[in-house]
């Protein structure tokens, strides 16, 4: 099958450009390589600061509690950590299914389930963002943590959102973005480039996977333009809130 003009357009892997079709397999392998040691990566990455900001996208979820049935997809979350918390915070009749395309990031998600008494409330399954094999309107709210930069096609993977989000369904994108605060984008920036990268290979053993997501970290779009490609995707009142300074923004859209 001849690929389309599209699909055949080169992207970026950190700041290497790669033929877009190459950039899954990449950005596979650097998972593979950090899956066990998400949570530190995430801590390397932050500072720390990803569970406070977890936190607020949950409060801006706001699951239902008792019975009332609310149905949620995470999306690239497979260790569960949003999930877990998002179950955790509703009630009875919230459940949450956590869709990655990385094997080994859902099996340390199923495995953390079982530790923590929730393989009935938490379901994981292996998909692509791109081409999500669930129905339309299959979910009350869509949630994507520090994942979607890494999705080769990020329009396509907003258009499955909304589609298999329900009719007043809300997504929440949490993802790194532009610092805004003088002077602190400077030591963000020096923390990023030249202290992420030797944490990385001391903790982790590998400097490799955390440059790529540091460089990663700077292609991703500003928050008014990924805004706008929230709103070309089909969602209606879009928002973008920075928060630490712009360190991160929580993206937010519905579909009307």
């Amino acid at each position: 099958m001849q690929r389309s003009e599209a699909d055949a357009a080169d992207t970026h892997f950190g700041y290497r450009t790669v033929p877009l079709d190459e950039k899954q397999t990449l950005v596979d392998d650097v998972f593979h390589k950090v899956a066990k040691r998400y949570d530190i990566m995430n801590d390397l990455m932050s500072g720390g600061m990803h569970r406070a900001w977890k936190s607020i996208l949950i409060s801006r979820l706001r699951p239902p509690q008792g019975d009332r049935p609310f149905k949620l997809l995470d999306l690239a979350g497979g260790t569960g950590d949003v999930a877990f918390r998002a179950v955790t915070a509703g009630g009875s009749g919230t459940k949450a299914v956590v869709a990655d395309i990385n094997t080994e990031m859902l099996a340390v998600g199923r495995a953390r389930a079982a530790k923590r008494g929730l393989e009935a409330k938490v379901e994981f399954t292996e998909a692509n963002a791109e081409e999500l094999p669930f129905p339309d309107a299959s979910f009350d709210a869509v949630t994507i943590a520090f994942g979607i930069r890494n999705v080769p096609r990020i329009p396509r993977a907003l258009e499955e959102m909304r589609r298999v989000l329900k009719p007043g369904g809300q997504a929440l994108v949490l993802e790194f973005s532009k610092v805004d605060v003088p002077l602190l984008d400077k030591v963000y920036e020096y923390y990023s480039f030249r202290i992420i990268p030797r944490l990385g290979h001391r903790v982790a053993g590998d400097a490799e996977p955390y440059q790529y997501l540091v460089e990663s970290i700077r292609r991703f779009p500003a928050p008014d333009v990924f805004a706008h490609m929230m709103r070309a995707a089909g969602f209606a009142r879009v928002t973008a809130t920075p928060l630490t300074g712009g360190v991160v923004a929580l993206h937010s859209g519905y579909r009307i």
